[in-house]
């Protein structure tokens, strides 16, 4: 009973989280609109930077990658491994918005506040995405299931930098004073980083604790 008042409070916990980060997203870029950001007005003052262009793609992109962020909680309950129809449909939903986000996010990484550094750390983002999340469905049809559900979990690590990039950088610009141009490629990278060392972390632990039951019974 404890320990499955424990996955649900992590459910709500997570599910709390992903609200509040798509809210934002809705203010920020659908109320108040793209021009309004300030990651995006600097590049308005480019004359030759395609807004109406990059606009498509923006919204592509944050539109699917919200929909991956409150797709994923739901598939690491037991209650939906365990009503396997619904577990598929929410899996390629969540699948089916990745791949439709990745050649969303290569595109606007070319136009990336913080210049080549920013480009590199996207394009490194986007290749993380797509790698850990095509694993994932490649273990599934191989009928590996726990492969399967620990390159899900890497997938959705990524899929959270989403957030946790947005902690990083102004930690980094406004309380360590790093500059914006250095700023914005640093907290791509240490997002990504710290999200796949955690979700490597996460796989590890619950490896060992599969073995130790195995051989305590």
């Amino acid at each position: 009973m404890g320990g499955r008042k424990g996955m649900n409070y992590k459910a709500l916990l997570s599910y709390l989280v992903v609200a509040l980060f798509i809210g934002y997203i809705v203010i920020q870029y659908i109320v108040y609109g793209p021009k309004q950001s300030g990651i995006v007005s600097g590049k308005l003052e480019d004359p030759g930077f395609p807004y109406s262009q990059w606009q498509v793609f923006f919204f592509i992109h944050i539109a699917t990658g919200a929909i991956a962020l409150a797709a994923g909680p739901f598939q690491f309950l037991k209650a939906s491994r365990k009503k396997t129809s619904i577990h598929r449909i929410i899996g390629r939903i969540y699948v089916s918005s990745i791949f439709l986000s990745v050649p969303a996010g290569i595109y606007l990484a070319f136009y990336a506040t913080g210049g080549m550094g920013s480009t590199i750390g996207f394009l490194c983002l986007d290749a993380a995405w797509f790698v850990t999340t095509f694993v994932g469905i490649k273990r599934i049809r191989e009928r590996k299931i726990t492969s399967h559900q620990e390159w899900m979990v890497r997938s959705y690590a990524v899929t959270l930098v989403f957030i946790t990039f947005r902690i990083f950088l102004p930690l980094l610009t406004i309380v360590a004073g790093t500059s914006f141009a250095l700023g914005f490629p640093l907290a791509v990278f240490l997002a990504m980083l710290m999200n796949l060392w955690l979700a490597e972390w996460y796989v590890r632990r619950k490896r060992s604790a599969s073995v130790n039951t195995r051989f305590s019974v």
